[in-house]
């Protein structure tokens, strides 16, 4: 009898102890990295996506957190660029300690950081950089990319422009000359060639990274006459060329395709026509034609809207999509332990695999083979539409991302070499502006 006494007792120190343990392991906060552009050129992404950060934290906090525990952020500047921006990384996961970085906007600055976070062993969502090349090459543990690449972004635009305008004969290109419109027309035209090996490529122009002046080659353009002009350029480089080829009618004359355009109609206004064909990098649009009228969707674009001045872009809902994620893996990892507070670890594990969906978009899948986001994507045409000073995407097809995502294990390129004209049949929903 004594011993059961002796017995029970100990059992009350032991589970009094692991009680103890276990809400000692839980912490205050929930610490995040952040690696976005602050300055340079590509904060026309960056400094919008750092707004929705800030709100989304906001958020997640007044509601408890994520599993009760208030999150906490930490920016880092990609414009610091090169040893800095590694240097500072390094700072914030070794001497800050956060639990999990999203880094980053830069495929060169993903490249870079991808493995240094592998080497620290922290959890890192690519919550934006595009390069289909970084997930292709080796299988990573502790990085996973929380949106599409750049190949399923690529071909949905290319699909858009071949069901529409399916009897062009030629086209040309004018594309920044760097690692991303390198890589964006080589997965452009390598599927184009594939689908409707006829087209003639007139023209491949790589015009300097942040030219003023694309006057060369609107008038070489204008001289050769393409059916299309596609081009990826973003930021100030597109807001330039799209008003200059305007002003000499080079948009009249051969259908345009923005790429990434999404981000460039509010600046552009009324300098840009109707009939442009523009992708959106992911499945997002502020008049989601799916989402437009849900609750939450309108209160978080008129939330934004109110702190920023603009309508939310791409980066805004690519930003969203990592919180949801982190939330979304963070909820399985603490219900496999039993409702307790997991470790790293075993957050890692339960993202693999993971589906989560913001409410901005439909659901995204990480792929387990090689932790790639299957993500929609979404491209439309510019329309006038009553009550805007700036032109609306219309006739909207939002295309599968289990369709046109190469899949794992495959090199892109390899994947879109053995695409076949029929690939273009797809069955894809259409939607109008209003």
């Amino acid at each position: 009898m004594q011993f059961l006494k002796a017995a029970v007792a100990a059992g009350l120190v032991v589970a009094t102890f692991t009680g103890t343990s276990l809400a000692q392991t839980k912490p205050s906060e929930l610490k995040i990295g952040i690696t976005t552009f602050l300055s340079g050129p590509a904060s026309v992404f960056g400094v919008p996506a750092k707004a929705a950060a800030e709100m989304i934290a906001e958020d997640l906090n007044k509601k408890g957190g994520i599993g009760g525990v208030p999150v906490k952020l930490s920016f880092i500047d990609e414009g610091a660029g090169g040893e800095a921006l590694v240097s500072n990384y390094r700072r914030v996961v070794q001497d800050e300690k956060v639990d999990a970085t999203f880094a980053s906007i830069s495929s060169g600055s993903c490249t870079q950081l991808v493995p240094v976070a592998e080497d620290l062993k922290v959890m890192n969502f690519m919550w934006d950089c595009g390069a289909a090349s970084i997930l292709e090459t080796k299988k990573y543990r502790y990085n996973f990319r929380t949106q599409a690449n750049g190949t399923p972004e690529m071909l949905a635009v290319l699909l858009y422009l071949l069901k529409t305008k399916p009897d062009f004969k030629t086209i040309a290109v004018v594309n920044q000359d760097y690692a991303w419109g390198r890589e964006s027309w080589e997965i452009f035209s390598t599927a184009l060639k594939a689908m409707k090996p006829d087209v003639q490529v007139v023209a491949e122009l790589f015009p300097k990274f942040g030219a003023p002046d694309y006057s060369t080659e609107v008038s070489r353009l204008l001289a050769l006459r393409p059916d299309v002009v596609l081009t990826t350029s973003w930021g100030g480089d597109l807001d330039t060329l799209v008003r200059q080829a305007g002003q000499r009618g080079l948009l009249q004359q051969s259908t345009f395709v923005l790429g990434i355009g999404e981000s460039s109609i509010q600046r552009l206004g009324k300098d840009l026509p109707e009939g442009l064909i523009v992708g959106a990098r992911g499945d997002h649009w502020f008049l989601h034609p799916e989402k437009k009228n849900d609750a939450a969707f309108k209160a978080f674009n008129e939330a934004f809207k109110a702190k920023t001045g603009a309508w939310p872009i791409y980066p805004v809902y690519h930003m969203a999509q990592a919180f949801k994620a982190l939330q979304t893996a963070y909820d399985k990892a603490i219900k496999s332990n039993g409702g307790n507070w997991p470790t790293r670890e075993q957050v890692v594990d339960a993202t693999a695999g993971t589906e989560f969906a913001t409410g901005f978009g439909r659901p995204i899948t990480l792929r387990p083979e090689d932790n790639q986001g299957l993500e929609a994507q979404l491209v439309g045409v510019t329309k006038s539409v009553p009550g805007y000073d700036f032109k609306l995407l219309d006739n909207i097809m939002i295309f599968d991302p289990k369709m046109i995502t190469n899949p794992a294990g495959v090199r892109s390129v390899e994947w879109l070499k053995t695409l076949k004209p029929d690939f273009v049949k797809m069955d894809v929903p259409t939607f109008k502006a209003q």
